[in-house]
């Protein structure tokens, strides 16, 4: 692994490793099962497709605090020389999840992979954050309702919109124009308000925390998913480009 993925797994204090027994793949399973408490019969990955994956050369990875796991990740090979990352969870607040990241980014590079790509919600703004501004990843697709009815206890009664992220190894995110932008979805009060995309540079407001909207403010939850799949989701089917994210949570989205 690179100096940079080492020195992440460092700071949080864990080692990353590929799993390859039983007990490590129910263990990523059990996992999974706290951090996002589906419903019986609807894990983000089961024990055994998860064996399938690690024997047939595909990417399954846990990150271990001594005897403990306190992160794991899932992926497999794509189209176009590229790694799907499936599914990744982690303790939140410690890095593990940015280590695993680069542990991922090696693993993928040592296989003459150029891309890794995954999906995230575009109302979920420390995602996004992540994605774009920490890894230098893209949104390239606005992807409606993808996963159909979800049940677990993050996702339940919303519409899973999702964006296609692609993160480009061997190439930095361009610069996005430098122009005034204009506001094409405000949060205002807590709620979505619409504004302007006649704009050469489009700013696209997210929820400060759509999970708690969720519980305690379903509507406004609602809300927000028909505003970005209007705004975002528009903008980007008439071939708008998100070019990166800002500090007070807005996609930026450029029309050239």
């Amino acid at each position: 692994m690179s100096a940079e993925a080492d020195a992440a797994a460092a700071k949080s204090g864990v080692v990353i490793r590929e799993l390859h027994e039983i007990q490590e793949f129910e263990a990523a399973f059990r996992l999974f099962d706290d951090i996002w408490h589906p419903e019986p019969g609807s894990p983000p990955v089961p024990v055994e497709l998860m064996i399938t994956f690690a024997h047939s050369g595909n990417y399954v990875a846990g990150a271990f605090e001594g005897d403990t796991m306190v992160g794991a990740s899932v992926g497999f090979l794509a189209a176009g020389e590229a790694l799907h990352s499936h599914v990744t969870g982690a303790s939140i607040g410690r890095g593990i999840g940015s280590a695993l990241k680069l542990h991922q980014r090696d693993w993928a590079l040592e296989r003459g992979l150029k891309r890794i790509v995954w999906t995230f919600d575009p109302l979920v703004r420390r995602n996004a954050r992540f994605n774009l501004v920490k890894l230098g990843a893209r949104p390239e697709e606005y992807l409606e309702r993808f996963y159909g009815a979800m049940a677990d206890a993050i996702n339940e009664g919303d519409e899973p919109d999702r964006l296609l992220a692609v993160w480009r190894l061997t190439e930095p995110p361009p610069p996005y124009p430098s122009t005034t932008p204009v506001i094409g979805l405000a949060e205002v009060d807590g709620r979505p308000v619409h504004g302007s995309t006649d704009g050469r540079l489009v700013l696209v407001a997210t929820p400060a925390d759509i999970e708690a909207l969720r519980r305690e403010d379903p509507w406004t939850a609602k809300a927000w998913r028909a505003a970005m799949r209007e705004t975002l989701g528009g903008l980007m089917a008439e071939g708008a480009h998100v070019v990166g994210f800002t500090g007070e949570g807005q996609y930026v989205v450029s029309r050239e």
